[in-house]
């Protein structure tokens, strides 16, 4: 039996799954006050178990088939393979200094009158070559406090900065897991992507260093303490950076960075060899629940679509949206209205992927810019919520709360008006 979409009318109780999700989801963290208290992949399984409950016209083996099909789709596995390469890398590098030189490197090129200007360039910097904003949060959250208290400025300033750095590499880092999803769904290549995303996120980059300085202004600070740094231990992340943006295949840059961080590793005496499969096996571990939760999202997808949800949403942007602008706008709302209600970037990506590719397809937008869009505004989202993981945990670092951070989060504000300036302006022309 053919296990397409039977349903050719939309229908909105199809789409009952993703709302339980929502319901027990963002139920939990406004009761508990802690949006991490009820895991994610938990909330999904039963979503997921709604999923087969419905539609009583379908056999439950049917429905098997149509998950097993859902989930084996190309992007699915590639997507769940690059994030555990992705994990074996940053584990490899971390273990091999790569991130205290590339910290280090950083504080000693910055002239020390645009210290929370620096923070904020060397966490876009650590944030691009990690692929993870809070990687690049823990390790320059410790930074910004010691510059608040020597200079004076308010720590919340200063590690604002730090978050606005680390939100500018999280969307665009080729290792970045937000950008691996955002590139699997859409169907497009990472470097036509990085490209794309960056003329976008420049000017928000910029204007907002310019924030910075002007704030600063007039000020100094002396680093005190060792900035010992290897040029060495950089030297994988600029590998991963340049082999993915000339288009080297992702998974050979991957393995190629993971290689020469354990080599460079043992040569500079940071890392053992009797050591390097327990550093790459724990950055894998790392990238387990991002990849069970990519797979079961699969799974919840492929039954909402055959029973219909997905053309009931279809439907409602076709009576609200006239033209590819207003396609590219409500591509944006929904990848911004996701992440708020799930609170991770990469797994709205995942959610709204499906949906925006039904859209760009229609409306004949270039997977690039459907990819852009939904890492921009998922990532411009979860720069600002405050419980998301990144303020949550900038919060904890620094003694501050959430909101005393707030104000100073220029860059995912900018980043998404500097989209949309793109969305009125621009012009995105599907190729053949």
């Amino acid at each position: 039996m053919n296990n397409e979409t039977k349903t050719s009318k939309g229908n909105p109780i199809a789409l009952l799954p993703i709302l339980v999700f929502l319901i027990i989801f963002l139920g939990t963290g406004f009761l508990t006050k802690d949006f991490y208290k009820m895991p994610a992949i938990l909330a999904f399984l039963v979503a997921l178990l709604v999923a087969f409950v419905q539609n009583r016209g379908t056999s439950f083996q049917e429905k098997i088939s149509i998950v097993a099909k859902g989930v084996g789709d190309d992007n699915i596995i590639t997507m769940s393979l690059i994030f555990l390469s992705a994990g074996a890398f940053s584990g490899a590098v971390s273990a091999a200094g790569g991130v205290s030189s590339t910290v280090n490197l950083g504080l000693s090129v910055i002239p020390s009158s645009f210290v929370v200007v620096g923070l904020m360039v060397i966490g876009c910097f650590i944030s691009i070559s990690m692929g993870t904003s809070m990687g690049t949060i823990a390790a320059l959250a410790p930074i910004a406090v010691g510059i608040s208290e020597k200079t004076g400025f308010s720590l919340a300033l200063c590690i604002g900065a730090v978050v606005c750095g680390a939100m500018f590499g999280d969307n665009l880092s080729m290792i970045s897991d937000t950008t691996i999803a955002a590139v699997r769904t859409q169907g497009c290549e990472m470097k036509d992507k990085f490209k794309a995303n960056f003329l976008i996120v420049l000017p928000a980059a910029i204007i907002s260093i310019v924030i910075f300085a002007v704030l600063t202004r007039n000020s100094s600070y002396i680093m005190e303490g060792s900035l010992d740094y290897n040029i060495w231990q950089v030297l994988p992340y600029a590998l991963v950076l340049v082999g993915a943006l000339i288009g080297i295949n992702v998974f050979l840059v991957l393995i190629a960075g993971t290689v020469t961080s354990v080599i460079i590793g043992m040569a500079t005496g940071a890392l053992a060899f009797s050591d390097s499969f327990a550093a790459i096996g724990e950055g894998i571990t790392g990238m387990y629940d991002i990849t069970v939760i990519s797979i079961i999202v699969a799974a919840i997808v492929s039954l909402v679509k055959h029973y219909g949800g997905i053309t009931c949403i279809l439907e409602f942007v076709h009576r609200r949206i006239k033209g590819q602008k207003g396609a590219q706008v409500g591509i944006a709302l929904l990848a911004a209205l996701v992440d708020i209600a799930t609170a991770n970037n990469t797994v709205a990506i995942v959610i709204a992927g499906p949906i925006a590719k039904e859209i760009s397809e229609q409306y004949d937008i270039e997977p690039k810019r459907s990819a852009s869009l939904l890492d921009i505004f998922t990532s411009g989202m979860q720069g600002i919520i405050p419980y998301g993981a990144q303020l949550l945990s900038a919060a904890t670092l620094t003694g501050l709360t959430s909101f005393d951070i707030m104000p100073y989060l220029y860059y995912p504000i900018i980043m998404c008006l500097s989209a949309l300036c793109f969305i009125a302006f621009g012009k995105s022309k599907k190729t053949v």
